[in-house]
């Protein structure tokens, strides 16, 4: 195999997807508490409730150290042919309905299977990793143009109740990418703790602005049936109320917890997504094109391959309807290791500053000023670093 094949573009005449029989896996994580559920009730061990929290945060990490980076990309004269093919597009509207059965049977499981709160809290976790999962394919679908592709989007938000992510992404976070006035763009210095708290709200507040926007143009209320925020929100009401219908109190903290997890997926990988990293403003005063230096990558296979190709983050940014499986990878800074070991050190923020607060100083030759800094920490971390690098 030659090294265009290996590492970097692939002549259009010889392209093949060597990852395209691979592409179902995330179908496997969308099911795979259901599939503990099951082997619990097969064996008797409660460890199988644990099996989707196993795999994220034990066993990804450990198969992206085996595997390693995966470099190859589609050449430009491929990607149209990839985007055409309905087998990619098949697999990610296959999760949808996945995520609402998992959601449904771990619910019914936790509320009369009688597990204990070891048993409960593993299969809860776990359906909060596939809302997670669930808020991925949302950003996929949501991206596209067609409008039922919007309206899938806007389904499958509904699960982990978090219907106002696409407006919120498309028309907030791509516009403010890596600029100090974004809330899903995190600052250097700024614990992912520091972060989620400002990041959930503010996204949902951002989104609800530019909902009333949109629809004040219509001569519209913001509290209309047009509202795209509140149509995902009813479908999230109707399968959470329903649930609690059938089975009672007993849910209450699966949901919270499933729920609020499951947003700490997506404000996790936001975090670790644009950490420090900053557009400069040009002369004119605005703020330069997003470009690739301003997302952090992760090349790493096994994970790319989970995440429907989310990792591969700058090329996402710079052609946000370019389709998973011809996203490229740019020459962007690179994570450690793939989301789920980063996940993991972000938990833990001293952990996480030792091994990416050099990595963001590299990208920008040392010049802390030049770096999205966390205003409360601004002037210590100025002279921390300015002394270090001249600043």
């Amino acid at each position: 195999m030659s090294h265009s094949e290996t590492a970097g573009e692939a002549p259009a005449n010889a392209y093949h997807d060597q990852k395209r029989h691979w592409w179902w896996l995330p179908l496997f994580v969308a099911i795979s508490p259901v599939l503990g559920i099951w082997l619990q009730a097969m064996t008797g061990q409660g460890v199988w409730l644990w099996f989707t929290p196993i795999l994220w945060y034990v066993a990804l990490p450990v198969a992206d150290w085996i595997v390693g980076r995966d470099e190859r990309n589609p050449p430009d004269a491929a990607v149209p042919t990839l985007e055409d093919d309905n087998y990619y597009r098949f697999l990610v509207y296959s999760t949808i309905p996945l995520f609402f059965i998992t959601w449904i049977v771990a619910a019914w499981a936790v509320a009369t299977q009688g597990y204990g709160w070891v048993g409960y809290l593993g299969v809860t976790i776990g359906v909060a990793l596939t809302n997670g999962l669930a808020l991925v394919v949302g950003h996929e679908i949501g991206h596209k143009k067609e409008r039922y592709q919007k309206r899938l989007a806007q389904i499958v938000l509904a699960v982990p109740a978090y219907g106002h992510f696409s407006a919120e992404h498309n028309r907030g976070h791509h516009k403010d990418v890596a600029t100090p006035g974004d809330p899903a763009s995190a600052r250097f210095g700024e614990s992912l703790y520091a972060f989620v708290l400002r990041e959930i709200p503010g996204a949902l507040g951002r989104a609800w602005a530019d909902e009333k926007t949109r629809l004040a143009r219509q001569n519209k209320s913001v509290w209309s049936t047009s509202n795209e925020l509140l149509q995902s929100f009813a479908i999230t009401a109707v399968l959470y109320g329903t649930a609690l219908l059938l089975w009672g109190w007993v849910l209450i903290p699966f949901i919270i917890i499933s729920t609020f997890w499951g947003w700490q997926f997506l404000s996790t990988s936001n975090y670790i997504e644009h950490y420090g990293l900053l557009r400069q403003k040009t002369e004119t005063g605005r703020y330069e094109r997003c470009k690739a230096e301003h997302s952090w990558n992760a090349d790493h296979l096994v994970s790319n391959l989970m995440l429907f190709h989310l990792q591969r983050h700058s090329d996402h940014h710079a052609r946000p309807t370019r389709c998973y499986q011809a996203l490229r990878s740019d020459k962007a800074p690179e994570l450690p290791s793939g989301y789920p070991l980063c996940f993991t050190l972000a938990y833990i923020p001293p952990l996480w500053r030792a091994i990416m607060d050099k990595r963001v100083l590299e990208v920008y030759d040392g010049d802390i000023t030049r770096v999205n800094i966390q205003p409360s920490k601004r002037q210590a971390i100025l002279a921390r670093h300015g002394a270090a690098y001249g600043a």
